[in-house]
């Protein structure tokens, strides 16, 4: 697969990666530590992102950028990334939901919000190659 379409498919298949990563940290605090799902959801987020991270930088967006401007932007994407993955999570367990299920809409609304903040601003310069 080639331009925004591929570029999406393994942005898709790297977020497959570090969402199992996050989803088995949610569960494993929350069931084995007895923790709260938002908090719990907030560690598992911030641990994958490094992961994340990573697999981006060399295999989603193949970028030769250096990695302290790419892991900055990365990083301010990620942290509001976080904030609306914990705003959606309180509100959705707040409202009864069961935690994996908010996990769930949480994850959607953010897969899209790092993959447009990450190809128009972090990864930018790279978006002519597949």
């Amino acid at each position: 697969m080639t331009g925004h379409l591929g570029r999406f498919a393994r942005f898709a298949a790297v977020g497959g990666i570090a969402t199992g990563i996050q989803y088995a940290l949610l569960v494993l605090l929350v069931k084995g530590w007895g923790m709260a799902p938002t908090p719990a959801s907030s560690i598992g987020f911030a641990l994958s992102a490094m992961v994340n991270y990573l697999l981006n930088y060399r295999y989603t967006f193949h970028s030769d950028r250096p990695h302290g401007p790419a892991a900055a932007k990365f990083g301010a994407l990620a942290g509001t990334g976080l904030l609306i993955n914990a705003a959606i999570m309180h509100w959705l367990v707040g409202a009864a939901a069961p935690y994996l299920l908010a996990q769930v809409c949480a994850t959607a609304v953010v897969l899209f919000w790092n993959f447009i903040g990450n190809s128009l601003w972090t990864f930018g310069a790279q978006l002519q190659r597949p």
